[in-house]
Order: C-alpha cells, then structure tokens, then sequence
C-alpha cells in the first residue's frame, strides 16, 4: 500500500513536456537560467547520453539537481515564501563572508552592493535553484577579491583537529577496547567473531565521522577513553544499515570485494572518513573518492587533497587521477590495478550535480558497485527527489538523538550492466568461435562498419550489414565472417562494445580485417531493392568514430601478425573522427555539425 502512494506521488510530481506550451516553456527556460541546458551550453552541460550513465529516466523526463519540493516550487510559481527564504539564507551566508574577509570599508561597502544587486537580479523570476544562485554570487566574491579559497585556513584547522583526535592515546585504547556489555549474546563460531569484529568497529568508525564536533572545536582533544565510548555507543538507524552492511560484506552472504564511489563532505570529516576508507580497503574493497573541484566553504576539495598538508599525508599512496575526459579501456586499467585507493575530482563547486559532474566521473560511476555519500547537503540532493539512479546509493548522516543514520536509494531495476568480466566473457566465447573454425581451415573475416555513427539510424546501420555480410557469405568458401551487428545488446554503449570487440581484435585470429566501402553499402541497398537513402550516399567506415579507432588497434595487430590483411578504405582517410562523445557511439562533433 505505501508503495503505490509513493508511486502515486511521484507521479504527480514528475513533469512530462507536451502538455503545456507555456509550462514547457518555463521548463526549458529553468534550465536555461540555470545553465543546466546541454543544447545551450554543450562545453559545460552534460550531454543526455552522459546524464543516463547515472541517472534512469524515463518518458523523456529530465533530471534536475534539487529537491521534489524545490522544483516543483519553481515550476508551479505559488511557493514564493519557501523560495524566498532560501534565497535570504544564501544572502545571508555571502554578506557573512565579506564582512569577515574584507577589512577596508570601502571595499567592503561596494562588494556588499555589488552582491545585492547581482542577487535581486537572479532571484526577481523566481526560477533559480537557490544553490545554483550561490554559486555564481559565490563566484563574484572570489574574482573581485582574488581570494583563491577564503576557508582554507578554516579547513587546515579542521583537518588538524580531526588527526589529532584519531592520533590521541584515548582514542587509540577505546576503539581497541571491548566491554562485556558490547558482547550481548555468545557468539559460537570463529565466523560469527570475525563477522563481530568487522561490524563493532565499522560502527565505531562511522559514529566518529557524523560527529561533527570532532573537527569544529577544539574541545575532543581532552576527551578521555569514556567520551570516546560514548560516542561510539550511538545507534545506527535506518532504511540503510543491513543493505550497508550486506554491501560490504560484513553481514549477509554477500561478501564479494566491490568497487566504491566515495563522496566525500566536509573537510575535518574526510580525515575520519580515510579511516573508514582504509578500514574497507583492508577488507579487500577498492575505493575511489571524489573530491569538490574547487572551493565551496568548508567542502573538502581535490586541492587540497594534494596541497593539505595532512589531508594529502593521509592520501600517501593513493592514485590521483586528474585526468577529466578517460576513456573506459584506459580507465578499466587503471581501476584493476594495485592502487586501491583513487582520487578524483567531480568537476563541480556544488554539493551534488550531476548535469555538471565530468566525464572521468560520469564514466566511474557507472563503473562502480555503489555509492556513499556523506553529509546533510548530499542526502538533500540525493534522497529527497523521485529520481533512481544507475547504482545503488548510500548516505551516511547524523541522525535525530545523536544517531548514525544509514540511507539507501537502490539503483533503478530497470539497469542493465555490464561488468568488465561480463564483456570479457563475450569475448572469450567470440575468440572460442574463431578458434574452433581456424581449426576447420575457414579464413577469419572481422567486418567492420559503421553503427551508431548515423544518429538515430542504428537499426538501419545493422541491417545494412548483415545484408553485406550475407551476400558475403554465398560469395565466399570456407570463412567465418564476424558481423559485430549480431552481438549488439540492449544496454550496451560504445564503450561497452569498444571494450569487448579490443580483446577479440587483438586475439590474433583475425585473417582478414574488412573496413565497409561506399560500394559495400551499394551493394547492401541494391540487394534490398532500395536505392540508397540520402543519409548513406557517400558513407563507408572512415565516417565512423569506432572504425577509426578499429582502424588504428588494426595497424598495432598487423604489425604482431604481418599476415593479417587490412581491406576498405586507406589508412588516411580513417584521421577525420576524433573521440566518441560519452555514452554517444559516434564523434561528439558530428552533434555540434547537426546543431548548426
């Protein structure tokens, strides 16, 4: 019964264009103002096929980065109260910086008013998410002033509370120690006490990290062991806890090594969360954290994560990755090798937006088998909209009387994905194939041709290949002929398929590697009965992103095996595709070409 109210709701609250000409203008204008509009802002704005990498949406729906309640305020344009004060609370927090950073009166006057105005301005439609409008008043705070991160000195305090706290005889003796009251019931088996073990002190350790008094005051510095226990003696509550514990392996069955997604919060709270981190790595866990990419207040940020003295001490060994825009074979090497810890950047200043978050960790967290995040501000944003994402999400947060409170959010059901070794898997049986017709003296043929890089022609592009590859076939004795079109399944993007057809490429069974012409595409049509459409004339692979980087893995595998041929179009004309744009399968810059 509670889930069909809960679907009911939402289904009021979900927006479907179409149905209103002024309120889907409204709509898309929100997005706009926000300069959270792909179409408007293509260089800053993740693209649709980006956004499904972490969000599943349906009907055309459109993620936004807010609550329900805030969104539906904005839309509906009769919450003004609710919005107002959000709007003051944001005024209200810069004019606070200014007056505490800004010591010249003049200055300060002239910033004051500058930041007003800036703020009527954005606020006076009543369109702006209020986190969106701080950012950018934010933003002119520190360009006028030139103050590269005007809580920097604040976050270093906060770190250096929070290692001392950890480092602190006191604390290092209660989070040893065991009472008889911790022990309630007997425990029969060595499982059952290692199981014990992992879950007292995952709990102690996460009953440090909501307790924010450990790094914004100077007073846990005299606690004694008896603070430290009560601390630790603080419930865990929540929808969250058994799937937590589960996911980690601490109870349940499920005791797999995963691949985490960290978030991290608030600087001071991410030295306790290394903690944590380092506890999950020992357990056999790989963790990648990301870090804010800039300053925002007291947030902790990648900067610092390798400029803090502390903070980067804590990371000594951990893998930064500053690269942005990866691609998934070089990211799937780097996430298989020692390095258990990784570190990156989300790309964004806010607490949670995903329309802004970069490609590196778009690509990541597809790739991972959950998400923590920390914090109030991330729950805010995760946890309190109707939308499912494409993994499942923990939040781990204070809690009404001092508790540590465990949200999930469990991954849509409708998400398919494959794993590196569910590709690898395809692969293999794929190169068992050929294996087994070399064995017969067929000569191996890899066909390669154009598939998505037509946009919204993918089941035409399949046709037309198989067609050719058919006509093939009643030409050609004794081959086996590869038609990448068969393996195709729903779910899969170019990074999936790019992934799985490497292994089989550099298998070294390849006789003859075929790069589709213009005449194969001909004689495809002609074969059908069909002249060919005016989308097609003049295509062959060179027009693929795929086939260009086929092409170029094809030159790296004839060099190992000098009897492999290459036919099709010639090696120069294969240079004009560049990269896939992500989660597209064809060049970002043929969606700029179809803009224009």
């Amino acid at each position: 019964m509670e889930n069909k109210m809960k679907s009911s709701k939402n289904a009021d609250i979900i927006y479907r264009p179409g149905e209103n000409p002024e309120k889907d203008a409204w709509h898309t204008a929100f997005f706009i103002e926000n300069h959270m509009d792909y179409f408007t802002y293509p260089d800053h704005v993740a693209s649709p096929e980006q956004v499904t990498f972490m969000i599943y949406t349906e009907d055309d729906e459109r993620y936004y980065p807010c609550s329900d309640k805030m969104f539906e305020a904005i839309m509906s344009k009769n919450d003004s109260s609710f919005l107002q004060k959000k709007y003051r609370e944001i005024l209200q927090r810069l004019m606070e910086l200014i007056d505490s950073h800004i010591e010249d009166a003049r200055d300060k006057s002239f910033l004051e008013a500058l930041i007003k105005i800036k703020f009527l301005h954005e606020t006076r439609d009543e369109m702006m998410i209020p986190s969106r409008v701080e950012k950018r008043l934010l933003k002119i705070f520190l360009d006028r002033t030139l103050i590269n991160d005007p809580f920097l000195c604040q976050k270093i305090i906060r770190n250096k509370r929070a290692i001392n706290v950890l480092c602190s005889e006191a604390f290092k003796k209660a989070i040893n120690q065991v009472a008889d009251t911790v022990v309630s019931n007997p425990l029969s088996t060595l499982a059952e006490l290692k199981e014990f073990v992992k879950h007292i002190e995952l709990n102690r350790l996460l009953s440090l990290s909501v307790e924010n008094m450990l790094w914004e005051s100077d007073k846990p510095a005299t606690y004694n062991e008896e603070d430290f226990h009560k601390l630790f003696s603080r419930q865990m509550i929540g929808d969250g806890v058994k799937p937590l514990l589960n996911f980690l392996g601490i109870e349940g069955k499920d005791d797999k090594t995963k691949k985490i997604l960290w978030l991290a919060d608030e600087s001071g709270e991410i030295i306790i969360d290394l903690a944590i981190i380092k506890y999950l790595v020992n357990l056999g866990h790989k963790v990648i954290i990301a870090f804010k990419n800039g300053p925002l207040y007291t947030k902790a940020d990648f900067y610092n994560a390798m400029g803090d003295e502390i903070l980067s001490k804590q990371l000594e060994g951990a893998f930064f990755l500053e690269e942005k825009n990866l691609g998934k074979n070089e990211l799937v090497k780097i996430l298989r090798s020692d390095k258990n810890i990784l570190v990156i950047s989300d790309g964004t200043r806010e607490n949670f937006n995903l329309l802004l978050t970069s490609k590196v960790f778009s690509r990541i967290f597809r790739e991972v088998d959950g998400i923590i995040s920390k914090g109030r501000d991330q729950k805010r944003r995760i946890f309190e909209n109707h939308f499912q994402f494409t993994r499942d999400i923990f939040n781990i947060s204070k809690g009404p009387d001092g508790s540590t409170l465990i949200s999930y959010k469990p991954k849509h059901p409708s998400v398919i994905k494959f794993s590196h070794g569910d590709l690898e898997k395809k692969a293999k049986i794929i190169i068992n194939r050929m294996e087994t017709a070399k064995k017969k003296g067929k000569t191996i043929i890899f066909y390669s041709g154009i598939i998505g890089s037509i946009p919204g022609k993918i089941q035409m592009a399949k046709k037309i290949m198989s067609v050719f590859i058919d006509f093939l076939k009643d030409q050609l004795a004794m081959t086996f002929i590869i038609n990448p079109a068969e393996y195709y399944e729903t779910g899969m993007d170019a990074d999936d398929l790019m992934y799985m057809w490497e292994i089989v490429q550099k298998s070294g069974y390849i006789d003859i590697w075929r790069f589709q012409s213009y005449d194969d595409i001909v004689t495809a049509f002609k074969t059908m009965n069909k002249k060919v459409p005016p989308e097609w004339v003049g295509k062959d692979a060179t027009y693929s992103t795929g086939c260009t980087k086929e092409m170029k893995i094809a030159i790296g595998v004839q060099k190992k095996h000098a009897e492999m041929q290459i036919l099709g179009p010639s090696v120069e004309k294969f240079m004009r595709r560049d990269e896939y744009g992500i989660g597209k399968m064809y060049d970002q810059r043929l969606s700029e070409i179809c803009r224009i």
